[in-house]
């Protein structure tokens, strides 16, 4: 007797079900590709379940990343159904840092960089969980001077490589001046590390205004500025974020 062939868009619809009816890309990507009787066919399964999430018969989208059934619309828990209605308000209404956090904080792990986020904000949730979940560092390597982690360790988000040393930080400035972001960013002067600030769009021309003082001449050419809706995209599309940064 043959074995059931299962198509892909039906087997990313059983683990959305096995999982309450919604599921982040993350979690699809780990669990979708294991669903017996299912042939893929393709070096980029990724880019497959991306794709048919975005059909509209059977999914739909509750914010970047996580996506939803329409068959269990109303059958979502509450958490998830808080979140559907909070993506309907303006960005500033519902801006929540640590929501950003955690999507930095997922591309570096699907990228295989170990994540660290202050201890702080650790318990804010995140999509469907916490921070906490999100994270694979407890605590910053001793990679320098005890001095300059102490000064960095309030960071955002920092990526480390394999080798212990930070990657690239990040910074989510929704209202401040940048110059606190800028001023942790510099203590890494002395390190091929890449810094990124997360900002609304219409922030650019301030960041730029600052980034341009005499005082961070020396880093400006090493700071990156992504606004939100870019960074949105990106994580809806991971594998092509290393690129840019």
């Amino acid at each position: 007797m043959e074995a059931e062939i299962v198509k892909q868009y039906e087997a990313v619809i059983k683990t959305m079900e096995e999982n309450g009816g919604y599921a982040t890309l993350k979690y699809l990507y780990e669990n979708a590709l294991k669903v017996p009787g299912v042939e893929w066919r393709t070096k980029t399964p990724y880019a497959s379940i991306r794709r048919i999430v975005q059909d509209p018969r059977f999914f739909f989208k509750i914010r970047p990343g996580l996506w939803a059934l329409k068959s269990y619309k109303d059958k979502l828990p509450s958490n998830i159904t808080k979140m559907i209605e909070e993506s309907k308000k303006p960005i500033e209404q519902t801006f929540t840092h640590y929501y950003y956090q955690g999507i930095i904080a997922e591309i570096g792990n699907l990228h295989n960089f170990q994540v660290y986020i202050p201890s702080q904000d650790r318990n804010k949730p995140f999509l469907d969980k916490k921070l906490q979940d999100v994270i694979t560092l407890e605590k910053l390597p001793d990679f320098t001077y005890d001095t300059i982690i102490r000064n960095i360790k309030s960071i955002d988000v920092i990526w480390m490589n394999e080798r212990g040393f930070p990657y690239a930080v990040f910074e989510v400035e929704h209202s401040t001046n940048f110059k606190n972001s800028l001023n942790k960013f510099f203590e890494l002067i002395d390190f091929y590390t890449k810094m990124v600030i997360v900002s609304d769009k219409q922030r650019r021309r301030q960041f730029e205004s600052i980034i341009n003082s005499t005082i961070y001449r020396e880093i400006k050419s090493r700071v990156i500025f992504y606004d939100y809706e870019s960074l949105e995209k990106y994580y809806s599309n991971p594998f092509q974020f290393k690129q840019f940064i």
